[in-house]
């Protein structure tokens, strides 16, 4: 089995990509940890997506939470020397803060993520699931989560476009190495030779 010099790898892309299936393949494959984000726990988000608005502030609070308590314990515990997999990295939580919070909102906000990030270890590697728009809103028709059931076509439009604004950016990846895959050319869940194809992507940025 190969053996990686990274030991905490994430992977990253817009709601729909298949972060959560591709981690718990790769953890599956690599006998590693995965780190998987906990969404459903938000009790804001199946009003956030009717009036976004209204509900933004709350809901990335939350997340931002949430998701600072599971990386710091991580953290803690060491887990992250040894190889661990996660469906999200802690960054993800600033583009979306930027894409529904405005004014003071968003520099509370700010405030916020510059203290916790700081406490926060940076992945050796990211795994970026490029896709394109429709197909993000076909798995989401598809998965059929109730508190997803009213995300518009535009909310996803905005995502995305901020989720390849971010990547494209090479000053986010100066202690990060950075792999890019087509989700929409591949089908890792079923097909082994995708799932494989990304695999040795993952090496090459690896060695």
């Amino acid at each position: 089995m190969y053996t990686f010099q990274s030991k905490y790898i994430a992977v990253e892309g817009a709601i729909g990509a298949g972060k959560t299936s591709l981690v718990l393949q790769l953890s599956k494959k690599y006998d590693a940890r995965a780190f998987l984000e906990v969404v459903e726990e938000n009790p804001f988000l199946p009003r956030f997506y009717e009036d976004i608005k209204s509900y933004a502030f709350r809901t990335q609070i939350f997340f931002l939470l949430s998701r600072y308590d599971q990386q710091v314990k991580a953290a803690q515990q060491d887990l992250f020397k040894q190889l661990s997999f996660s469906d999200y990295m802690f960054a993800k939580d600033r583009i979306f803060a930027h894409l529904t919070l405005s004014g003071n909102e968003l520099n509370m906000y700010e405030h916020l993520y510059q203290i916790m990030s700081r406490d926060i270890p940076a992945p050796d590697l990211i795994v970026y699931l490029k896709a394109s728009t429709k197909l993000l809103m076909k798995r989401i028709v598809l998965r059929d989560r109730p508190f997803e059931r009213k995300i518009s076509i535009q909310y996803m439009e905005k995502l995305n476009n901020s989720y390849e604004n971010y990547f494209s950016d090479q000053k986010n990846f100066t202690q990060t190495r950075l792999v890019t895959i087509n989700a929409d050319e591949l089908d890792f869940v079923g097909n082994a030779h995708d799932l494989e194809f990304i695999c040795e992507q993952i090496k090459q940025k690896d060695r």
